[in-house]
């Protein structure tokens, strides 16, 4: 039976037009990255960048180095979208991606995380096998067939992402939507939307349909006679985001993944008329079946585990951020926070506040403003920097942080040398205050907040 769901051979039609889709949309990621002058605000223009804790190593290329490297990137997508060296290219892609994703986490965004995902799975599946230059110039690659566990395998990695976002929204602040008139405040300036983007009623539209959508959407596109409403909602749904919210290629590659949901046949008479159909009914079980479960098992049970992590890290994730990064939290809080950071010598016990802009661009200030890793981190570089100079510090920081627009709480323990103590990633850092009272949401929240 399971074998049978996971390897009978159906056309390969969806796999060819979203590997075509996807190596379009990363291209245009890496090549815009440049043209907006992403590149230039995120990894040239700061001194540092505030990595992934335990990847410091992992620093931006000197010089103009990081154009190159996402040019190369942008040409790597090219390769992928015409099936140019393919598996060297997706894997060099995945690599070059993962490395700017770890580099830097000042300007993080869920759909950065997806990417290495979806790149990841795409470097195992046989997306060059038709219409593709590999196929071309080696006939014996070509075939109209994939295993069936090529379309499950995303299938199940959207439900993943969107059933955890859909239950992140199930905490007070979305429910009574105040978040939602946070995130469309800043937005009051756009033409034609920018003063509806302001109207209660819009808020509670958006608010219930965020929930409903990404509860139901995958649900939805599998089951047949909801799957064209379900589509056309998508791409409302999604273009409104683009819009809106201007998250670069995300809503397009969430509609790209919408191939894998229609019929293999209607994929293949819109984009590849002239492509010979495969029936389907053979089931081939490969050599290493085995092997093969195993590596989707443990995938996805790290998959399902990793958005609940902070269930088992003590106080509430929306105060603490601890757990909050790769567990499709998305849009859910706005942080704004006063901070200062003491040094006090050792030696002479003199003290005094550092200036930030002395180190950080303005985007990396409001991150170390309210978010405890970028404390700690820009800590640890302050008495690296000290220290090299022969001079033993101590590190005090005074924070006070606001979540969602409510008052602003003391948020560091003030007491503490933040430049001695060490980051917990698997448990609670004690030096982080508990959460106020009104900021607790844990005991009427449901599992999976």
């Amino acid at each position: 039976m399971l074998d049978r769901f996971l390897f009978k051979q159906i056309d390969n039609s969806p796999l060819l037009i979203f590997r075509i889709f996807f190596g379009i949309l990363v291209s245009l990621e890496c090549y815009g990255a440049i043209a907006t002058g992403w590149v230039k605000r995120t990894l040239i223009d700061p001194q540092f960048t505030f990595t992934f804790i335990g990847f410091e190593w992992l620093q931006p290329l000197p010089g103009l180095g990081m154009y190159y490297y996402f040019f190369v990137m942008g040409t790597l997508g090219v390769c992928i979208a015409l099936g140019y060296k393919y598996r060297y290219s997706i894997i060099a892609f995945t690599l070059l991606w993962t490395g700017v994703y770890l580099m830097q986490k000042t300007a993080y965004n869920n759909h950065y995380y997806l990417l290495i995902l979806i790149a990841a799975i795409m470097a195992f599946l046989p997306a060059n096998r038709n219409y593709s230059l590999d196929a071309r110039s080696n006939p014996n690659l070509m075939t109209n067939k994939m295993p069936a566990f090529v379309k499950w395998v995303i299938v199940l990695q959207l439900l993943i992402v969107y059933t955890y976002a859909s239950f992140a929204k199930l905490y007070g602040d979305w429910l009574d939507f105040s978040i939602i008139e946070i995130l469309f405040k800043n937005k009051r300036g756009y033409p034609v939307i920018g003063g509806l983007l302001q109207q209660p009623l819009l808020h509670r539209i958006v608010g219930i349909s965020g929930i409903l959508f990404d509860l139901l959407i995958v649900p939805a596109l599998l089951w047949k006679p909801t799957r064209k409403l379900a589509f056309v909602v998508s791409i409302f749904f999604h273009l409104f985001n683009s819009i809106v919210f201007q998250i670069g290629i995300f809503p397009y590659l969430a509609l790209a993944f919408s191939v894998f949901f229609f019929e293999p046949e209607v994929i293949r008479k819109i984009f590849f008329k002239h492509k010979e159909p495969y029936k389907e009914g053979q089931v081939i079980v490969p050599p290493n079946r085995k092997f093969v479960l195993a590596i989707m098992f443990i995938y996805f049970l790290v998959q399902l585990g990793l958005p609940i992590r902070h269930y088992f890290i003590k106080d509430d994730v929306l105060w603490t951020e601890e757990g909050h990064r790769m567990s499709w939290r998305m849009m859910l809080r706005s942080r704004t926070g006063i901070t200062t950071f003491k040094v006090v010598s050792s030696t002479t016990k003199n003290s005094f506040l550092v200036n930030l802009d002395d180190y950080l661009t303005k985007a990396q200030k409001n991150k170390i403003s309210c978010y405890p890793d970028f404390m700690w981190q820009f800590a640890q570089r302050l008495k690296q920097e000290y220290k090299e100079k022969g001079e033993e510090i101590s590190i005090y920081v005074n924070s006070r942080v606001s979540v969602n627009g409510k008052p602003y709480q003391q948020f560091i323990d003030p007491d503490i040398d933040l430049g001695e103590v060490t980051w917990s990633h698997f448990k609670h850092n004690d030096w982080i205050l508990p959460s106020p009272p009104q900021e607790s949401q844990k005991g009427s929240n449901v599992l999976f907040y």
